[in-house]
C-alpha cells in the first residue's frame, strides 16, 4: 500500500511545525518533548521520501543521519589521520 506523497508531505510539514514549537518551549538540555519532535521529523521525512520515490521515482536532496553513522564517520576520520601519520 503506497502513501500519497502529498499526504506524506503534509505530515512532514506538521512534524516540522511541532518540532519548532517544542524547540521554542525547550525546558533545558535533553528535553524529552524536543527529542520526540526530532524523531517525529525524521520518521515523517523517511515516509515522505519513500512515497515520493514510489510515486515519481524521485528523491529530495536531503539525508537523515543517525548517531551510529556519525560514530562510524568519526572513526574513519581518526583512521585516516593515523594513516597519514604513518605515511609521513
Amino acid at each position: 500500500m503506497s502513501i500519497d506523497p502529498r499526504v506524506a508531505l503534509q505530515s512532514l510539514t506538521t512534524a516540522l511545525e511541532e518540532h519548532l514549537i517544542a524547540a521554542s518551549n525547550r525546558r533545558g538540555d535533553g528535553d524529552p518533548a524536543v527529542e520526540a519532535a526530532f524523531f517525529a521529523v525524521s520518521d515523517a521525512f523517511e515516509v515522505y521520501e519513500d512515497a515520493l520515490y514510489e510515486a515519481y521515482n524521485e528523491v529530495t536532496p536531503l539525508q537523515v543521519f543517525d548517531d551510529e553513522e556519525d560514530e562510524d564517520d568519526e572513526a574513519r576520520v581518526d583512521d585516516d589521520e593515523d594513516l597519514e601519520i604513518l605515511e609521513d
